[in-house]
């Protein structure tokens, strides 16, 4: 195993390092939420009326209710960040030299998946924090409790951004890859608004809303916030990363994937 760890280390250390080096990146991480908690929000709030509906036992601000959607925007954002990186890399030979190790290919992905998932959480961690300055706190026990939730979603976007860089053949491809990604994935989720809310424009797209992963990602961060568990969202999210998973080990193996066609 010693190896293994060693491999880990070194990938983590890496993406941690080329943070620290980043700081812009972790400002406009902070920046896009907090325009929307702070700016869209105060527009929103009267045209958005919320019922009651679980896991909130009372009626709350329409800034309460988009602070998980706002998490999980992070997370998303910074899974796709990752996944512009991994291009850089493979253009500039980096990438090759990494999966060349060794190791299983699956092993070093994962361990790429797990850093970069890191650095989205310290990110939402200090989100939530100002978001606390600003009066809208949580219990103090859902903070823990949305760990792992947060785990789980941001292995799971940035397994979709592992899978994404797999297929994009140029730097130069990336940002319009990513806007037929990220902006979709965004707005048709429970992120900003309630599926009934959507339902009641058109039941279309709250089915599409419904089907989307990052909306259970949304809502296991939801109810992990307020320590209660969402199976069905958890169980979702499962399914999403592995398939995301799959799709970025084919990408990455020479024998089939991009990879190969490039080298």
């Amino acid at each position: 195993m010693i190896p293994y760890l060693v491999a880990l280390r070194a990938i983590v250390l890496r993406e941690g390092l080329r943070f620290i080096h980043q700081r812009e990146r972790f400002v406009a991480a902070l920046v896009r939420p907090l325009v929307w908690l702070l700016v869209f929000a105060a527009g929103f709030r009267a045209a958005l009326g919320l019922s009651i509906i679980p896991p909130y036992a009372t009626y709350i601000t329409y800034e309460t209710y988009i602070v998980p959607g706002l998490c999980g925007m992070i997370l998303l954002f910074n899974g796709m960040q990752s996944s512009l990186s991994l291009v850089y890399d493979r253009e500039t030979g980096s990438m090759r030299l990494l999966l060349t190790a060794p190791l299983p290919r699956g092993w070093l992905l994962f361990c790429k998946l797990l850093g970069s998932t890191a650095i989205s959480i310290v990110q939402v961690y200090t989100f939530l924090a100002i978001a606390a300055l600003f009066g809208i706190e949580m219990n103090a026990w859902g903070y823990v409790a949305a760990l792992p939730a947060l785990v789980i979603s941001g292995l799971m976007l940035g397994a979709l951004g592992l899978a994404l860089s797999s297929f994009i053949k140029q730097l130069e491809n990336f940002a319009g890859v990513m806007n037929f990604v990220i902006f979709p994935m965004f707005f048709l989720s429970s992120a900003l608004y309630p599926l009934w809310k959507m339902a009641e424009s058109s039941p279309l797209l709250r089915d599409i809303c419904a089907f989307n992963p990052f909306t259970h990602a949304v809502e296991l961060i939801r109810f992990a916030l307020y320590m209660q568990f969402n199976g069905m969202a958890l169980l979702w999210v499962l399914l999403a990363t592995v398939l995301f998973m799959a799709c970025a080990l084919w990408g990455y193996d020479p024998a089939r994937g991009m990879v190969k066609r490039k080298g």
